[in-house]
């Protein structure tokens, strides 16, 4: 919901703010001037990239969004860093397929090349194996997994954030 946060978020000075990908449809246009403006002027410290594992790579829609956010890599702040220094991300994964760590480390590779900073285990994901199978809202199968791993993903990403929001990384 935008503009809504956790309390802890509020205490701390971050808010967030969830963006779907379907919000982002700018992203998928042309570049205009090189400038990606619905990805880079979300202005989030926190960025959590989810997507299904498809043939056991992201989908195409995220592949698209990455290609679309590597502009960002030659965009500046007004102190010269990359518009995603100080910001941290975390990764989503979910489907009916395996693979979801060569997803993750795609993903996570190429945000970190963007200049976010990735913290260690920023990821959860859920999927039955190779195959055909049950949705996640299926089955409960899995579930418990998924969301501790969600719960540590979530509290690495925002100890990270805290810690860039106190003391940034120099230009």
């Amino acid at each position: 919901m935008p503009g809504s946060g956790t309390a802890a978020s509020q205490r701390s000075g971050l808010s967030s703010r969830r963006q779907d990908t379907a919000d982002l449809r700018n992203a998928f246009l042309p570049a205009v001037n090189g400038r990606v403006p619905a990805i880079a002027s979300l202005n989030a410290e926190i960025l959590v990239f989810a997507t299904p594992t498809w043939v056991g790579h992201p989908s195409s829609l995220a592949q698209r969004a990455l290609e679309r956010m590597d502009a960002m890599i030659s965009e500046t702040d007004d102190e010269e860093r990359p518009v995603a220094y100080n910001r941290v991300a975390g990764v989503v994964v979910t489907g009916n397929e395996d693979g979801a760590h060569h997803v993750i480390s795609e993903i996570a590779g190429a945000l970190g090349d963007i200049g976010y900073t990735i913290p260690g285990q920023a990821w959860t994901y859920w999927n039955r194996g190779p195959g055909p199978g049950p949705s996640y809202s299926d089955t409960d199968e899995g579930h418990e997994w998924s969301e501790n791993t969600g719960r540590t993903m979530a509290a690495n990403l925002h100890a990270v954030a805290l810690a860039l929001a106190e003391r940034p990384i120099p230009a």
